[in-house]
Parts: structure tokens; sequence; C-alpha cells
């Protein structure tokens, strides 16, 4: 009875503890920022000009609040924010005043840039007003567009594209961004009259980051918490029709070195489909898609004992994306669309996503893939139901149901057997304020012959202020486990995974900030036995020019559950219940933005597996011609000391990429990664011209080869056009 009574006073002091941050304020915390705009009654042009009627009319939005280096008083650098609209479009014009002198900072014309290495101006729209989702836009100085599909209250996809209109105009004292986007490209209810919207401001030069509504400093300006109000003088227009359709034709050829036989030549047309059945909800169709022109994935040297993770860049997955995605942590993920058609053709696909209300958003998902004959994968059909429901102001309740069936007749296959079946809930805590978060998982997996140990158990909670961050996760993953259509690189382990982190803020310093953050991650098996951990005390420093270092010391203790080759190069493995302890240091610099010269350069030294060392470099270096060219430069050289039979072994990685922008929509890159450790030499070479807004014309160059001696494996060059045609 004692201990029964302590228990159930800790919970009451926990929750009383956490009750005012959940719900002290019924209200979001921005609400007397309100911008009122008003429909346009005069043409307007996109051209950079303040001179129509339109905007001399219209309300502005100015006196910007700092939000770093700090965020306790006004921003020092001057914006001006003008909104309007009519039957057709929203539009925003900006007027981004200089505080300093000297030219602007920008990586280059190219879209969705690098928010830290460019001066910007980008603005969040949350047409619900409910804080969790939304959409984002903007421009940096020279005029290369940022565009992305917002989720999780701040999450910023910019993977996502849609069809928009933006001009930048340079002027001595100032840069002018004007912008109209169309109502057909964003997702809003009829009748909502307040939206959720905040402006935000990058500038290098002065060191500084501002917003119209005041954003605390530990939180991204695209946090959906701190929005303002943006309020209509009448119901934002909706259009009768809104369909879309966007048809592609491809040709190329392609050589395989090592299968022998002529070069094949490739001829392929297919479609995509975007159909608003309601302004908040989308039904994307795709037939005989192709992702010819997507950006490759960026090699790494891996001395992991498990499955690395690559994200999702084509664009039929990405549009409300996060209701299949976001589902669960970043190791376990009961659905990730990489799974699908990356290995076999993908016939066509159906997606149904966004929202049936404010308080209900849904996700309905089904591809169906064809036999690939050359990888020996049969045909499947993937079909995906999420549902999300909106509680306690900013949380939400989810509900997923994951479904693949091998459908394919490939020799050998019992396809009537072979199946896996997902099925999970989730609860995702988020304050008014957002300074708590945290989720509570439960998951079931459904397999042929397969019972017990088959489902997870996770949760977390984090309190994040400007002095205090703190974190706990727990996992529990069961040995039987499986997600197919997922990602879930380790199972049959309980994890606990605490941090804690401090700041402190000198004042009339170079030092912005400095800390100390401790994070562990304990593994265990079912048992409870401990199989591994690593654990970190980390000294961090920032400066007011958005400099970093941070210092850590880590320790790690190993107990392998499974043989383990260290080099990962199929040698000789460790025994399965070998021990290895190790510790070593790290340090990580990176450069500030306000170059043209940038780095990120990070070092460890220490231990490794069988009482071995290791000694590693890896980073980024950068430098730029503005705003034309950006060079940049990924490495890693890795030594590895082991006993025999390992020895010593190094090994280099060198990815050198070149980005080219001759205007806003005309670009060309080139990426090439040597990578010791695969043995591989990758080329990819694309020129890319954005004739209309969402239309593009590809030319892509790729090459895989053995390095040493110089061998192709492949090669292939490929002729895309895309077009967006509204209907």
């Amino acid at each position: 009875m004692k201990h029964d009574y302590r228990l159930k006073t800790a919970v009451l002091l926990l929750l009383l503890l956490c009750l005012p941050g959940l719900y002290a304020c019924a209200q979001k915390a921005n609400a007397n920022y309100r911008y009122h705009i008003k429909r346009a009654h005069s043409d307007i042009s996109i051209d950079g000009v303040m001179n129509e009627p339109a905007w001399l009319q219209a309300d502005s939005a100015d006196n910007f609040h700092m939000v770093l280096p700090m965020d306790t008083s006004l921003s020092k650098v001057k914006t001006v924010v003008r909104m309007t609209y009519d039957d057709r479009n929203l539009y925003i014009l900006v007027i981004n005043y200089n505080l300093l002198a000297g030219p602007y900072m920008v990586e280059s014309m190219k879209r969705d840039w690098n928010f830290v290495k460019n001066d910007n101006f980008i603005f969040f729209i949350d047409p619900f007003n409910d804080r969790t989702d939304g959409f984002t836009f903007g421009a940096n100085a020279a005029g290369g567009q940022w565009d992305g599909s917002m989720y999780a209250g701040g999450s910023v996809d910019l993977n996502w594209d849609n069809k928009w209109y933006s001009a930048v105009k340079q002027y001595p004292d100032k840069w002018i961004f004007e912008a109209a986007i169309p109502f057909k490209s964003i997702r809003y209810k009829k009748g909502i009259r307040e939206w959720g919207i905040n402006f935000s401001r990058n500038d290098l030069k002065a060191a500084e980051k501002s917003a119209w509504a005041p954003v605390p400093r530990q939180f991204p300006t695209a946090s959906l918490a701190y929005t303002g109000t943006l309020v209509w003088d009448e119901d934002p227009p909706t259009s009768s029709s809104n369909v879309s359709i966007i048809p592609y034709a491809l040709t190329g050829v392609t050589k395989d070195y090592q299968g022998g036989g002529p070069a094949t030549i490739k001829r392929e047309v297919g479609a995509d489909a975007k159909v608003s059945v309601t302004p908040s909800l989308n039904l994307d169709l795709t037939v005989s898609p192709d992702f010819s022109q997507v950006d490759v994935d960026q090699q790494v040297i891996d001395l992991s004992r498990y499955q690395l993770f690559f994200p999702e860049k084509r664009q039929f997955f990405l549009e409300n994306g996060d209701l299949f995605y976001n589902f669960g942590y970043t190791d376990i993920r009961p659905f990730f669309s990489r799974q699908i058609g990356l290995m076999q053709p993908i016939d066509a696909g159906a997606r149904l996503t966004g929202k049936l209300n404010k308080d209900w958003r849904i996700g309905l998902m089904d591809v169906q893939t064809g036999n690939s004959i050359q990888n020996n994968m049969d045909a499947g059909n993937y079909g995906v139901l999420t549902l999300q429901r909106r509680v306690l102001d900013r949380s939400n309740i989810g509900f997923i149901f994951v479904n693949h069936d091998i459908t394919g007749t490939l020799p050998g296959t019992n396809y009537f057997d072979n199946y896996n079946r997902n099925v999970g809930m989730e609860f995702n805590l988020a304050s008014t304020s957002n300074m708590w978060t945290g989720k509570l998982l439960g998951l079931k997996s459904f397999s042929p012959g397969v019972s017990g140990h088959d489902f997870v158990l996770a949760d977390h909670i984090q309190y994040f202020s400007k002095y205090w961050q703190l974190y706990m996760q727990e996992e529990y993953v069961g040995k039987n486990y499986v997600a197919a259509v997922g990602f879930v690189p380790r199972t049959g382990y309980i994890k606990f995974s605490p941090l804690v982190l401090h700041n402190w803020f000198p004042k009339k310093t170079k030092i912005l900030s400095h800390g100390l953050q401790f994070t562990s991650n304990y593994y265990f098996d079912e048992n409870m036995n401990r199989t591994d951990n690593e654990s970190a005390l980390s000294y961090i420093l920032t400066f007011r020019d958005r400099s970093t270092i941070t210092l850590s010391g880590i320790n790690d203790y190993v107990k392998l559950q499974a043989p383990f080759d260290p080099t990962n190069t199929h040698r000789d493995s460790l025994a399965i219940g070998t021990e290895h302890h190790y510790n070593s240091l790290d340090l990580l610099i990176n450069s500030k933005p306000q170059s043209v010269f940038t780095y990120s350069i990070e070092g460890t030294f220490g231990g490794y597996y069988d009482n071995g060392h290791r000694l590693s470099f890896n980073g980024t270096v950068g430098y730029r011609v503005q705003p034309y060219v950006n060079l940049a430069i990924n490495g890693n050289y890795t030594d590895l000391r082991l006993p025999r039979p390992y020895g010593d072994t190094r090994f280099t990685l060198i990815g050198p990429k070149v980005d080219i922008t001759f205007t806003n929509t005309l670009y060309f890159t080139t990426y090439v990664q040597y990578n010791e450790q695969q043995k591989d030499l990758n080329v990819n070479a694309r020129f890319q011209w954005r004739y209309r807004p969402a239309s593009d014309i590809f030319i892509v160059y790729a090459e895989n080869s053995i390095p040493t001696p110089y061998t192709p494996v492949n090669r292939m060059l490929t002729f895309k056009w895309t077009y967006w045609w509204n209907i």
C-alpha cells in the first residue's frame, strides 16, 4: 500500500508538472498578430516592382522580431510584407531592406536552396489554422525559389513541388520578392476565413534571422505553433474544377557492359494526374511512372552493423507524405515508400491524401508493381490506409494499416501464402507552446507461420526550452516483428535513449551560447541482457556569426548478436557473443554561413572493435561564385588499425558536386562519387530546363564503373519531357 501510494503521488506530480505546458493556453501563442488581406481591384504583374494600385491599397506587416542571435528584441533589419488576392491567386510582395552594404549571400538560383547559406525570405501558411501542417514558399536574394509541404507542426518537406510564379528584383538599398500562388496549388477548406501565417527573413550580412510573429530562438521560424493569423475579408476563392494532368515522354540508350550485348533503346510514355476531390483532399494517379531525373543518393563509408536509411525523392510519393512515412520512429517505420518500385517497374498507383475537415486527415494508397526478371522480383500489390485525428489542441491520434501481397508469377513463387501486414496506432503529443512533445506507439505485424514477439511498443517525451532540452525514448521491437514495406533495420531488442542539454548565454562576447549535452543509447535483448550502448558527453559552442564547434567524448560497448565484419568488406567476421569496449574523441567544426567559402569538418579518433583503432575525417567543403556556380566536395577518409586477419584498412570517399544555375529556370548539375569501400565510381550529370512552371525538360547521363582498373559497368543517357497541364 505504501509503494502504491508513492507511485500514485509520483504520477500525480508528473501530471501537475506537464499540464500547465499542455493546456495552459487554449488560444494560440501569437493570436494577437493579425494580418488583414483584401481583394485586389487591379491586375498584378509578377516583376518585383511595386507599381500596381492593389499593392498601395494592401495592408503591410513590418516590425519583425529577432529570432537569432537572440529573441529578446525587434529586428534591426527592416522587412515589409504586403498581401492581396484575386479569383485565381494569392499574392505577396516583400521589401527586404539592407542594413549593411555589400553583396548578397546566396548559394545559387537553383530551387530549394539551403536556408542557412542564403539571404532569403520565406513564409509559412496554415490554411486550417490548426498549427500542424501547411505549405511554405519563398526565394533567396538571387530569385531562386523555395517551396515545400509542412507537417508535424513545423517540419518542411522540400521534395514537394507545385506550380507558382515569382520574381526578385534588386535595388541599391533593398531587394523585392513578389509571388503569385495559385489557389489550385495549395489545399484548404472552403469557408475558413482565418489561416495561420508567419513571415521569416534571413540576413547573413547582419547575421540575423527574424520573424513577423515572434518565435523563441530554440525553434525554427517554421514552427506553426507561433504563427499569426491571416484574416480574409471574404471567403477564399475556390475553383469548380481543379485537375492537373502531367504527361511525360522519355527516350534513352542504356549499355550494360557486365551483361554484354548491344546497347538498348528505351522509349516510354506515362502520366500523372492530380485531382482535387475537395479543396483540401487530393487524388494522385500515376501510370507507368519514370523517375530517371531524381537525384542520386549520397554515398557514405558504411561501418554500421545495420541497413542504412536513404530518403524518398520520387514526386508521386511526396504530397502529404508525412501521413505515411512520419508514422513511427526513424528506425521503426511500418511503411517506407522506397521499398516500392526501386527493383521492379511500377505499373500504376493511386493516392488519396489530405484533410476531411479541421480534425481529420486521411491517407490511402494503392500501388501495383510488375515482375522484374532481371532482379528476380515478383510483382506485388502495396496498400496503405492511414487516419489521423486531432486532439487536445495540437496533438493527434494516428492509425495505420499496411498490406503487401505478392501477385507475381515468376517460377517458384507461392504467392498465395506470401504476404505481410502491419497495423498500428500512435499518439503524438504537441503542447500549445511546443515545449512539450512526445509519442506513444504500438504496432503489430502479421506474416505466414509467425506468431508471438511480433509487435512494437515505443514512446518518448521531450521538454525543450531556451536553456534546457530533456528527452527520453523507450523502444521494444519483437524478434519476429516484420515490416516488409517498412524500414526496421533491427529487431529483438529493448532500447532506452536519454538526452540532457543545458545552454548558457554570455553577454557581450563573440560566443552566443555554450552548453553541455549528454546522450546515450542503451540496448538490451528481450531478456534484458545488455547488448550494446553508446554514450556521449558533448560541449557545444555557438558563436554570434553562427559558426559552431562541438567536442564530444564517446564510450562504446558492443556484445555482438550476429557475426560482423568491422570493415564491411566481406572479410572474416567477429564471432557472436564477443564483447568490445572502446572510447573515442570527436570534433565537429561548422564555418560561418556568410562566407563564399564554407566547410563542415568532423574528425574522430579512438578505439574500435577487437581492440583496434579508428581515425576518420569527413565533411563538406563548399565555394560559390554568386549566384551562378556552387562547388562542393563531400569527403571521408577512414583509417582502421585491427589485428589479424583484418590488418590495416583505409577507405577514401570523394564526392565533388558542381551546380551551375544559368537562370532560376535553367540548371546543370554534375555529381561524381568515388567510394573505395564499395569499389564504385558513380557519375551523374543532369541538365534541367523549367520552361514553364512545374514543366521540365531533362537530359541525364549516368555511369557506374569499377575504379581500379577502370572498368565500366553500365552507362545511360536519357532525354525526358514533362508538362503540367491544368484543366
